[in-house]
């Protein structure tokens, strides 16, 4: 009888925030981890804006591949944005208290920029095929009008689907524990604090990551695949090799993000107890992206590189 007057009062209680313990089994020293994350965002924001101010300035980069970097510019400042002041405010200034809205409006704002990112290298990977495989009819396929139908279309699918996440997460009840060993809140990490069945947050996870970056990888492999199978058909040497020059280092990216994804569900799937491996893992996916992406697509890039220079020359002289 007492044990369920107890089970009665505690299942009534409800914690009004969480505490986020920052990285699991270095606590003591994980502040020092401060100066690389807070220079990688930093990059991240710095050659971002300046890809945008670029693109914006130069009238010969107002073209669809352009465009597609520069959405992928701003999605990626939103991407590192999501988590990095906060987890700066806890390793500089122990923050660590995060409310429950906070916490799964932050949870909603991963899933959707980790998505709009994925779909965003759909769209590039479709640009570069048909550039590739078909360049007279580049011009009447990806046109401003198709640009602007993939973001619209990418926005609505990317925006509407994660809600799930933090509305079935918002539904647990979290009766006791409040304490997530992360730096952010990941629907996982979370629901795992619930003092009720969490199953079926897990099954929308996998059902969300299966569906939606398991279909844009798909369409990613198949058109660097047939990209690869038009390049080597190429009779021009020189030709093929700047095809998979750009191609492979866009595709190291690629894999990168993708990888982590799977490595991160895998690892949580399995229930691998190295909880400080996905937990790093999971911060430098949403960061080193952002921070690479423009130095590779700038660097492999002639216009943009060509572009950069003309601009720094003009601020040069203007100052």
């Amino acid at each position: 009888m007492l044990q369920d007057l107890r089970d009665s009062n505690s299942s009534k209680f409800q914690v009004t925030e969480f505490i986020l313990m920052g990285f699991p089994g270095i606590h003591s020293w994980q502040h020092w981890l401060s100066l690389p994350l807070a220079l990688l965002y930093l990059l991240a924001l710095s050659a971002n804006i300046l890809i945008l101010i670029i693109i914006n300035q130069e009238m010969a980069l107002h073209q669809p591949m352009y465009y597609f970097l520069g959405t992928l510019a701003v999605v990626d400042m939103g991407l590192a944005t999501t988590i990095m002041p906060k987890i700066l405010a806890i390793l500089w200034f122990n923050a660590k208290a995060i409310s429950l809205p906070e916490c799964f409006a932050q949870m909603y704002a991963i899933h959707c920029f980790v998505a709009m990112e994925s779909g965003i290298f759909v769209c590039m990977a479709i640009d570069r095929y048909v550039a590739i495989c078909h360049p007279l009819r580049y011009p009447s396929i990806i046109t401003g009008s198709f640009v602007i139908k993939s973001a619209v279309f990418m926005v609505f699918r990317n925006s509407l689907s994660p809600i799930s996440v933090p509305v079935l997460a918002a539904q647990r009840h979290y009766c006791s524990r409040n304490q997530i060993e992360h730096c952010l809140c990941s629907n996982l990490g979370v629901t795992s604090l619930s003092c009720d069945d969490s199953k079926i947050n897990s099954i929308n996870q996998l059902l969300l990551a299966w569906t939606l970056m398991g279909g844009d990888l798909v369409l990613i492999i198949l058109s660097y695949a047939l990209i690869l199978h038009s390049v080597l058909k190429l009779n021009s040497v020189e030709a093929a090799s700047k095809a998979l020059s750009t191609c492979t280092s866009h595709l190291i990216l690629i894999l990168f993000f993708y990888t982590v994804i799977i490595v991160i569900s895998i690892t949580h799937g399995a229930g691998i107890r190295v909880p400080l491996i996905p937990v790093l893992l999971n911060v430098l996916h949403n960061v080193i992206p952002p921070a690479l992406n423009p130095m590779v697509y700038a660097l492999k890039n002639k216009e943009l590189r060509q572009s950069f220079y003309k601009v720094l020359r003009l601020d040069v002289k203007n100052n």
